[in-house]
């Protein structure tokens, strides 16, 4: 067999057969994927928008590697043409025949001029500068041709993804943007007067900055996913989107807690002057106790018991006017701290009454005891005892009288206890410390 340099050994008859039908169905899978390319939507919307950024750097790459691609296709479908006339211009091709069509088919017989434009945008298979003309062969050029088959599409894919994705999510997030500003507006909420009205406005130039960026440099807001070899491997990147959808939902929650205020605004505005009601009514009644414990206990220092608080009666007003004027975003945060502090208040106005009653408390205490211990007395048949009855009457004058010397009071119980304790037979009485305690905690 003959040799050819530099396409090797000529090849026989059925193997010229076997490469034009191998070629001849690469062939038609290329024009496919070419005119399928042609066709896409993302290519279609590359070329009549007004790229910046990353995105029109690569699209110019890419626009050049298309026409590059319908160069190098043209090319390959001459070469292929012209190896099938030789092969059909004899049923069994001659020695010169097959020595042409193995050039044709293994050798560098392709040659491909493009366009200065063309070859200088375009990358070549070993990224090198562009040429104004390439020598091929046919494996090489199809080898060449799936390589920029591949980034094309890649680049076109991308930024056809982004397109898809992004500008319809945010256009739906803006429509609920203006629906949450209606909504905002009708309720007080106003930039320069709410947080939140600040926010929408921040929301709506982000948005608006967002949607202008992904509609003219898509590829800004793509994530390739490492490692893919895949045309179009990746995703949209919606960080910005998902922060703003956030800070929106919680604009709503802050418009919808307003408009509960505008509900419930004269339930709360009643149950709060319920409440300090209340606490003013506790503290009257400790002023009173107050009074009745000076007059009734001796050597006992009583608290003073402090009036209501203005300040709460002059914010109430204040709340009241605000549910008058519908402004509620001022109604919200002021209702949830007068309701604090009216509940604070009426456990102040308890507390208050507690410490004020603490004397008169002890005092029953002590005539509780002393009547329990006579009672104990009398069912053992003790009760005619002198002594006993010297010590009840003593103890019994001090709780009775006004003003009472709690200390001198409770020594007199004691005493008569331990008397007590004495003819019953039992154990002798101790000091009763926790009544002192509980005495010293009144005074």
């Amino acid at each position: 067999m003959g040799v050819t340099d530099p396409a090797g050994p000529v090849m026989d008859r059925d193997e010229v057969d076997r490469a034009l039908a191998r070629l001849g169905a690469e062939h038609e899978a290329i024009e496919t994927s070419l005119l399928a390319l042609q066709d896409h939507a993302g290519r279609r919307l590359l070329e009549g928008a007004e790229l910046t950024g990353i995105t029109k750097e690569r699209w110019t790459t890419t626009e050049a590697s298309i026409t590059l691609l319908w160069a190098y296709f043209d090319a390959y479908t001459d070469a292929l043409r012209a190896a099938r006339e030789i092969r059909a211009r004899r049923r069994w091709s001659s020695r010169d025949d097959l020595v042409e069509l193995t050039e044709l088919l293994r050798g560098e017989s392709v040659t491909v001029a493009g366009s200065a434009t063309a070859t200088a945008n375009a990358p070549t298979l070993h990224g090198g500068p562009g040429k104004l003309s390439e020598q091929f062969t046919l494996a090489t050029l199809v080898d060449r041709m799936n390589e920029l088959y591949a980034t094309s599409l890649d680049m076109v894919v991308a930024a056809d993804a982004v397109w898809s994705a992004l500008p319809a999510r945010i256009d739906l997030l803006a429509a609920e943007l203006q629906r949450t500003r209606r909504l905002a507006h009708s309720v007080g909420v106003r930039p320069g007067e709410h947080p939140a009205g600040d926010d929408l406005e921040r929301i709506t130039r982000t948005l608006t900055k967002l949607r202008a960026e992904v509609v003219s440099d898509p590829l800004a807001y793509w994530i390739p996913t490492p490692g893919s070899s895949a045309p179009g491997g990746g995703k949209p990147d919606t960080t910005v989107y998902d922060r703003e959808a956030r800070a929106l939902e919680d604009v709503r929650r802050e418009i919808d807690a307003v408009l509960t205020v505008r509900q419930d605004a004269e339930q709360r505005l009643v149950k709060l002057r319920d409440v300090l009601s209340r606490a003013d009514r506790t503290l009257a009644e400790a002023r009173t106790a107050r009074g009745e414990v000076l007059a009734k206990i001796a050597a006992t220092e009583v608290p003073v018991v402090s009036g209501p608080p203005t300040a709460l009666q002059e914010q109430l007003a204040t709340a009241a006017e605000y549910r008058r004027q519908a402004q509620w975003h001022r109604l919200s945060p002021l209702l949830e701290s007068l309701e604090q502090k009216a509940e604070d208040e009426l456990l102040r106005a308890r507390e208050s009454l507690t410490a004020v009653t603490a004397p008169l408390a002890v005092r029953a205490e002590l005539r509780g005891r002393l009547d329990a211990y006579k009672a104990k007395v009398a069912r053992h048949g003790l009760a005619e005892d002198p002594l006993l009855i010297e010590r009840y009457d003593a103890a019994r004058r001090m709780l009775w009288s006004a003003p009472c010397d709690l200390r001198v009071a409770e020594q007199a119980v004691l005493r008569y206890q331990q008397a007590a304790a004495e003819l019953l037979g039992g154990p002798r009485v101790p000091g009763q410390r926790g009544t002192e305690d509980r005495r010293g905690q009144g005074s």
